[in-house]
């Protein structure tokens, strides 16, 4: 991905969504942009036009913590994209240190294997910043079967979401749920813009997937935390889960994701028939493990 663009137009949508009204700036007849002009957000942030432009034309080498604070706050930034935009202004500078890098990817050990299995009544999985699957629990990878049952998604949450049509049959709030999977790989694409893996998948998605395109292009960004998913399962129906996202600070790369039933829910119901069934399956040889 060209760096410059990325900062271009991130910069540039920031500034589209916001009216004059909305910052307090009056007047200024015939307007021939949807939002702010350059000048309005240079006076905000208070820099020059000149250098504000410098900055919409990709180039963040050099600017200080405080500009791009008070450029944050001019353009009422949220907090994954001030951290978004924090991350495009690092990647500006020199690169860091080369280091020798592993030729071997990192492998799930013994005991975070016995961790995720020891949970019992909650579905749990790991995955990277590309959405590739890592590893998960019986019931995890019961929940997710219909992601990984494709061999062409390849473990990957947004090839399935994108490019298998089953994705919108398993996923209910589809829509709502693509532009999560668009916005949080825009998050990771930008702490990590040196990475092929990322870069290639992304590359994939805009080629193959006009839904993903248009996503892309609007430069969301989000940080995966928690929240509810909506799931419809083809074994035992809808599913209403909340979920909660975890580092592992020994692989920074991954992040463990557990998800949870309301108590007494029908949810709470069809979880426990979808383990017993994740039981009934590992007996038979069913859905194999993929790590």
């Amino acid at each position: 991905m060209d760096h410059r663009a990325e900062v271009a137009e991130f910069l540039r949508t920031r500034r589209d969504r916001i009216t004059p009204e909305q910052v307090g700036v009056i007047g200024g007849g015939r307007r021939r942009v949807p939002g702010l002009r350059r000048e309005e957000v240079a006076m905000l942030t208070g820099v020059s036009v000149e250098y504000y432009a410098r900055m919409e034309r990709g180039d963040l080498a050099g600017v200080s913590a405080e500009v791009l604070a008070s450029l944050a706050r001019a353009l009422r930034l949220d907090e994954a994209e001030i951290d978004h935009l924090d991350a495009l202004a690092r990647a500006a500078g020199p690169p860091p240190p080369r280091r020798r890098r592993s030729t071997t990817r990192p492998t799930v050990s013994p005991a975070l294997q016995r961790f995720l299995d020891a949970v019992i009544g909650a579905p749990m999985w790991v995955r990277d910043r590309r959405l590739d699957f890592i590893a998960a629990n019986p019931l995890g990878r019961a929940l997710y079967a219909p992601v990984l049952a494709e061999p062409a998604n390849r473990g990957n949450t947004a090839r399935f979401t994108f490019l298998d049509p089953a994705s919108r049959l398993f996923f209910p709030d589809w829509e709502r749920n693509a532009d999560e999977v668009a916005a949080t790989l825009r998050t990771y694409a930008g702490q990590s813009p040196r990475d092929k893996r990322l870069t290639g998948l992304i590359g994939e998605l805009v080629t193959r997937s006009d839904a993903f395109g248009s996503r892309w292009a609007r430069h969301d960004v989000r940080h995966h935390r928690d929240g509810i998913k909506r799931i419809h399962h083809p074994a035992v129906g809808d599913l209403e889960l909340s979920y909660t996202a975890m580092d592992l600070p020994a692989t920074p790369e991954w992040f463990v994701f557990a998800f949870t039933a309301e108590p007494g829910s029908p949810t709470e119901e069809r979880l426990r028939l979808l383990g017993s069934l994740a039981v009934s399956d590992r007996s038979a040889g069913g859905v194999p493990d993929h790590h």
